[in-house]
């Protein structure tokens, strides 16, 4: 059955289709905050729409709400003081329940038009939502946009297109005849549904509450799961407007909202979370967030489905190179970028004791390891400039890891509080760089120290160093891995440590890609094949055990023949 959202959309559905077997660049949705692209008062509308949320309470009607909750408070130095509905588990779940009973019996294109109409409203407010992602993660205004708009709109997509296409193989119905020599065929119709797994909850993280969220959500939506949104106590809002544009899109589809509903916490709820994480009545679960609650809701939420991202060690091994500055230029982008607050940037970078062959002749371990820390250093000296870039610092663990490993390798590079020249209590600061060796120092850097931090490790061998690689991949974890070599035997090897870390690989990045950066629709995020992850963003097995199917058959006659 054909419904008025999916014909409205089937044409950007399409092009998605071809952009997941092709896998080069597409994207409907514009990265830059252009009037062009999103019209010439959208930027002060947006902004306006973030400023009077502040200070009141968050207009969203659920039943079963009793009181506000919220502690948010913006990285740059003000609170938000935005109080959101405070709902019992209880009732979201039957409203939830009684919800998906009619959202079920909708059927396929009804769950994806529905679904690509709330990306294509999100994407109308990508504004508001930037500034929500911003002053709820430290995460500078340009990153904020893309990171929480369109980049992550592009994710949910993504996830939409993987479950249709998952869906749209299964035929509604089937003439089935089996010979029986001499004596009439058997003779059947069979008839096939598509039906959701149940209610799906969405774990959200404080670094990137859209981009994170959306490919879990969007999943269980587009296979006709009802979702209950719950956000990371310090990133609710960004969440909070998700729910809210969803919530209308369905309301105005003829649907009950209350298919999607949000689950806003205070901080220290986790034994509520863990003990809704674990009712029979979730049947999907995804989860963004460390590795102690990751391996929690896998071990104990078995009645689900559960996709978890966590902790990773993610590497750099430098072998040779044409030239060495336009190497260590884009490894300190990647270093400085939202202040390493990502689950993709770099710590470890292995540069053999011998040092590096290069087109000017063997550069020393300790000149490079230098150079990495004057591109920094040079990326960050200009406050005004360098806060674009890293951001601020999202809590307070992050600084006090900072502090924490100071005291466990050789300086190269201090970590400096800088002055946002616009928010003058804002978090900010650059990146710490150390010196350590491989043979001494591998507790160290076998563990993830989130946030501004990195080491150059001093190893025997590129081989060594390849060798840790995928070592460390496959028993810690790692979302990336980028390898700088004009040796083709090394970049072979490369490969192979790669596909043992099971860890996504970057070769030779030197102009405007970075390591951290992950494309939709083109680049796998996260390979689900070590224990930072354990599913992709996107494939089809993302979305694929999201539904199951249900058959009916029934004896016919024979039919006559054509």
């Amino acid at each position: 059955m054909n419904h008025s959202l999916f014909d409205k959309h089937e044409k950007t559905l399409d092009s998605a289709l071809n952009a997941i077997k092709t896998r080069g660049y597409w994207s409907p949705f514009d990265e830059m905050p252009s009037p062009r692209a999103y019209g010439e008062t959208a930027r002060a509308d947006g902004e306006a729409a973030f400023k009077s949320q502040l200070e009141r309470p968050f207009e969203l009607h659920q039943p079963g709400s009793s009181g506000t909750v919220g502690e948010e408070r913006s990285p740059f130095g003000f609170a938000l003081n935005i109080g959101y509905p405070k709902v019992e588990p209880d009732a979201l779940i039957a409203a939830a329940q009684k919800a998906q009973t009619q959202y079920r019996k909708a059927g396929p294109k009804a769950w994806v038009g529905v679904s690509l109409e709330i990306v294509a409203r999100l994407n109308q407010a990508s504004f508001e939502i930037a500034h929500s992602v911003m002053h709820t993660t430290g995460q500078a205004f340009m990153m904020a946009f893309q990171a929480g708009g369109p980049h992550a709109q592009d994710r949910a997509l993504e996830a939409i297109v993987y479950a249709w296409d998952a869906m749209r193989d299964i035929p509604e119905t089937a003439y089935w005849e089996k010979p029986q020599g001499k004596n009439p065929p058997l003779a059947m119709e069979k008839r096939f549904t598509i039906v959701p797994r149940g209610i799906g909850l969405v774990i959200g993280c404080c670094t990137f509450p859209t981009w994170n969220s959306y490919p879990g959500m969007f999943a269980d939506l587009a296979t006709g799961n009802a979702v209950i949104v719950k956000p990371h106590p310090a990133a609710i809002l960004p969440l909070a407007i998700t729910v809210r544009i969803a919530r209308q899109v369905l309301k105005e589809a003829g649907f009950d909202p209350n298919v999607v509903t949000l689950l806003a916490t205070a901080p220290n709820d986790g034994a509520l979370v863990q003990s809704l994480a674990t009712r029979d009545e979730i049947r999907l679960i995804d989860f963004t967030g460390c590795t102690a609650n990751g391996d929690w809701l896998e071990t104990h939420a078995r009645q689900a489905q559960v996709y978890t991202e966590k902790a990773g060690v993610n590497q750099i091994v430098i072998d040779s190179a044409d030239e060495l500055k336009p190497v260590v230029r884009n490894i300190a982008f990647s270093l400085a970028l939202y202040s390493g607050q990502m689950c993709t940037a770099p710590q470890n970078i292995y540069v053999p004791r011998d040092g590096i062959k290069t087109a000017a002749g063997t550069i020393s371990f300790d000149a490079v390891a230098q150079s990495i820390a004057e591109a920094v250093q040079k990326l960050t000296a200009d406050p005004a400039k360098a806060v674009e870039l890293t951001g601020a610092i999202q809590n307070n663990g992050v600084l006090d890891r900072i502090e924490q490993v100071a005291t466990l390798g050789t300086p190269l590079l201090d970590s400096q509080s800088l002055v946002h020249p616009a928010f003058p209590d804002a978090k900010v600061n650059t990146p710490i760089l150390l010196k350590l060796d491989a043979d001494r120092d591998e507790a160290t850097f076998t563990q993830e120290w989130f946030g501004p931090i990195a080491f150059v490790i001093a190893t025997g061998s590129t081989e060594h160093s390849l060798e840790l690689a995928g070592r460390i991949a496959r028993t810690r974890g790692a979302l990336t891995l980028s390898v700088y070599s004009t040796d083709e035997q090394v970049l072979d090897a490369a490969d192979e440590a790669a596909a043992f870390g099971g860890v996504a690989l970057s070769i030779n990045l030197t102009g405007g890609v970075f390591v951290n950066q992950s494309a939709a629709f083109s680049d796998f995020h996260a390979t689900g094949a070590n224990p930072a992850a354990n599913a992709s963003l996107s494939d089809a097995a993302f979305v694929a055990n999201r539904f199951r199917v249900v058959q009916s058959r029934r004896h016919v006659p024979q039919r006559e023949p054509a």
